[in-house]
């Protein structure tokens, strides 16, 4: 099973959901970057269950437990190896899962690749792997804000469903106006709205998608490798690893079709000694490599696959049969999944500029 990720700056989560707890190893982290539990902790804790009325119920602390790596709080330049607890396991919601494969779940084409599967909370193919990613992009962020003082990735819900949010430019798009709301969207009128959408999809057995776009801000120019390691093509497979995700965008994404050359070309100029675009419909990257400018895509994200309402579905011994869904289940993705796509382009930033240092 693929659990790697990176060239330089390398991660390997390990971990199921419902075992005694999951965890990340990091290798090729700089030495003497500052690092305390603290920095992982507090991303942990935006992605973290329970933590508002909109997300699963399941309560688990996710506290991190550095186990190497790191001595007097900085990176010793060793592996990092970080673990996580999991202490609200409930497999008695997960029994007719044995047989009964969940409809858009991994638990059918995990038993077709490996004959055998952890049934509860979906094993390796839940969500909670992701503990592993998010504590890992939390040190990748201290490594570029180490070499780069500008360096910000700020992701945010775009859309729910039909909901829309008003995306701020400039200055005004800060973390602390995302994070004012539990939907981690960057506009407050719709953040209400949105809040009401999943609360009533919630009551109904049901659940909802929607769009988190990242607008990530200091990225030199220079970094990506093509031909096929380019910087949007890496970004575009972090993010479609993230567990429910069904769609990736950069720039003007698939808008940009309705265009012609002369409208979509980004024209240059130069801002002091710093050549600039007058537009972005690149989002920050031309010929897979960071042109300066801000980096900014978008993500689909689908509704969870897990509904409480019954629903048709075949036994693991090719049987027709119903499942009504038990468990503890996020409504809709998106809040929790914000801290997730920042993580990953932590990773994958933290990756392209140390192997750019290596090339220089």
């Amino acid at each position: 099973m693929a659990s790697n990720f990176g060239t330089l700056f390398r991660i390997s989560t390990w971990g199921e959901s419902h075992g005694p707890g999951v965890g990340v190893v990091v290798d090729g982290c700089p030495p003497l970057i500052p690092l305390t539990v603290e920095d992982i902790q507090h991303e942990l804790n935006r992605r973290r269950p329970g933590q508002s009325k909109i997300v699963t119920p399941r309560k688990e602390d996710d506290t991190a437990e550095i186990l190497s790596g790191v001595l007097d709080g900085q990176t010793l330049g060793s592996p990092i190896g970080i673990f996580v607890r999991n202490t609200d396991q409930r497999p008695s919601a997960y029994t007719e899962m044995q047989q009964a494969y969940r409809p858009s779940h991994a638990d059918y084409t995990y038993d077709a690749k490996y004959g055998i599967r952890a049934v509860s909370g979906g094993g390796r193919s839940s969500a909670r792997e992701t503990i592993g990613r998010v504590a890992a992009g939390a040190i990748g962020r201290k490594v570029l804000q180490h070499s780069l003082s500008g360096y910000e990735a700020l992701a945010y819900v775009k859309t729910v469903r039909h909901l829309h949010a008003e995306v701020p430019t400039g200055a005004a798009l800060t973390a602390e106006l995302i994070e004012s709301n539990i939907v981690r969207t960057c506009d407050p009128v719709a953040a209400e709205k949105m809040i009401e959408l999943i609360e009533a999809i919630r009551r109904e057995g049901n659940s909802v998608g929607g769009v988190i776009e990242c607008v990530v801000r200091g990225v030199p120019p220079g970094l990506g490798e093509p031909v096929f390691d380019r910087l949007e093509a890496d970004l575009a497979k972090a993010m479609l690893s993230l567990p429910a995700t069904k769609g990736f965008e950069i720039g003007s994404g698939f808008a940009g079709t309705t265009m012609t050359g002369l409208e979509h070309n980004d024209e240059f100029y130069m801002d002091g000694q710093n050549v600039r675009t007058r537009t972005n419909r690149s989002g920050g990257v031309q010929g897979g490599i960071s042109n300066g400018e801000e980096i900014i895509f978008r993500v689909a994200f689908k509704p969870t696959a897990t509904v409480l309402r019954e629903q048709k579905t075949v036994t693991n011994t090719g049987e027709d049969t119903t499942l009504s869904a038990r468990g503890r289940h996020d409504p809709c993705v998106l809040p929790r999944a914000v801290p997730m796509v920042e993580a990953m382009v932590h990773l994958v930033m933290a990756d392209h500029f140390l192997r750019q240092k290596a090339l220089r």
